[in-house]
């Protein structure tokens, strides 16, 4: 049977024990909670006795529990921990104190003591005219102010500079200046402007792009190191690198400027082809006349030699001409004409008695003569008339009479 059910009250949830009850008061819990809370600080209960007096109070203890964990969570809020490649700043009323390594460490909490995080390690950068701002060019583009700059020579050139740097002093970084990176781009730019300003528009342009890196970095580092007090000097960032990222004319002289570029590239091109030729050409002509000369000298040393071999062989002769002069005479006349008769046209013939006819191919034998130096061989007799030729008793005859005319001498 359910509860519900009529004729039977007794079955009814809100009645306990058979009694007739009502749903529970809810002030009546609310009070019952006051009470706990109330004990728990040393209040009293409202529906219980008093406690006796000088009697213990549960409700203090609470209240130092409470006062405990207060104080050692405002005492552990005063421990942080610094990350690798960082630096912690630690300020006592607003003053420096101390900068803390990487690791874990406590301070006085706040309000007393404060810190900061500052990454030492972190590469940033900076871009010096890129920004907005500037005069419209004839193509109607806006070219940004702090890019334009004046050189020695009159000239206007559009520059632009990219910059890398470190935080190295965490101290100056965070209280010399308001605004470190302002500072920096300030100063990047005024010495830009002072390194452009002492040099011409070609240097800057063409040959002297890492003249101008170099300087403008020297520069503006001396410039930040000079801020600061004495005691913290610099306002603490360090130049890594500096790169320039453009340098050219203005735009409504580039055509002009790319022509004269271009001729200046000619001009070196033809003097580099010069220098290379010229490179070429005198270790040749020194070889040469090294060469000439060694032979100039292996001809001097030739003809001495020659002339001394002359030499000693005309004492040999003459000592051989003193023991037997007929035999001498003989043998030089012999040898002469020997050397004459090389290179004589004509041919002699010694034929004894003989009455074939022979042929001489003389136009063959006269060019292997010629070339050859070697007296000439005759073929075997053929039924050809033969050309002019000397008997060998004319030719005895001959000399004979040649040997008698430089006798009677």
């Amino acid at each position: 049977m359910a509860w519900n059910e009529p004729g039977d009250n007794n079955r009814d949830p809100w009645s306990g024990n058979g009694r007739d009850q009502g749903p529970p008061d809810l002030d009546e819990i609310i009070r019952k909670l006051t009470d706990k809370f109330g004990g728990l600080f040393g209040g009293k209960k409202g529906g219980g006795g008093d406690r006796p007096s000088g009697g213990p109070r549960s409700g203090s203890t609470g209240v130092w529990v409470i006062v405990a964990i207060i104080v050692v969570g405002w005492l552990l809020s005063g421990i942080y921990i610094v990350d690798e490649g960082k630096r912690g700043v630690v300020l006592r009323f607003g003053r420096y104190v101390d900068t803390t390594q990487p690791g874990p460490h406590w301070r006085l909490p706040f309000p007393f003591e404060r810190h900061y995080i500052v990454d030492v390690e972190q590469r940033r950068a900076e871009e010096i005219g890129y920004r907005s701002g500037g005069r419209e060019n004839a193509a109607g583009r806006s070219v940004p102010k702090e890019a334009l700059m004046l050189t020695k020579d009159e000239n206007i050139v559009d520059v632009r500079i990219s910059v890398q740097y470190q935080i190295k002093d965490p101290r100056a970084y965070l209280f010399n200046v308001v605004d470190p990176e302002l500072t920096l781009r300030q100063v990047v730019e005024s010495a830009i402007r002072e390194t452009v300003g002492k040099s011409s528009m070609d240097f800057v342009l063409t040959e002297g792009r890492s003249d101008v890196v170099a300087d403008v970095k020297e520069l503006s580092q001396k410039i930040l190191d000079g801020y600061g007090t004495q005691a913290v000097p610099g306002v603490g960032l360090q130049i890594t690198n500096v790169n320039l990222q453009d340098a050219q004319p203005p735009e409504d002289v580039q055509d002009a400027f790319a022509d004269a570029i271009k001729a200046r590239e000619d001009e070196q091109r033809q003097k580099n082809e010069a220098e290379a030729y010229s490179n070429e050409i005198i270790p040749k002509a020194r070889g040469q006349g090294a060469r000439r000369l060694e032979e100039a000298a292996a001809y001097r040393e030739q003809v001495v030699a020659q002339a001394e071999g002359e030499a000693s062989r005309f004492e040999q002769l003459l000592a051989e001409y003193n023991k037997a002069p007929q035999v001498t005479r003989e043998r030089l006349y012999l040898e002469t004409m020997e050397q004459i008769m090389e290179k004589n046209s004509k041919v002699l013939i010694d034929v004894e008695g003989g009455n074939n006819l022979i042929y001489l191919p003389l136009d063959q034998i006269l060019q292997r003569s010629n070339s050859n130096k070697a007296p000439a061989k005759a073929t075997a007799p053929t039924s050809t008339p033969s050309t002019t030729h000397e008997t060998s008793e004319d030719n005895a005859t001959r000399h004979r009479d040649a040997s008698r005319s430089r006798e009677s001498r």
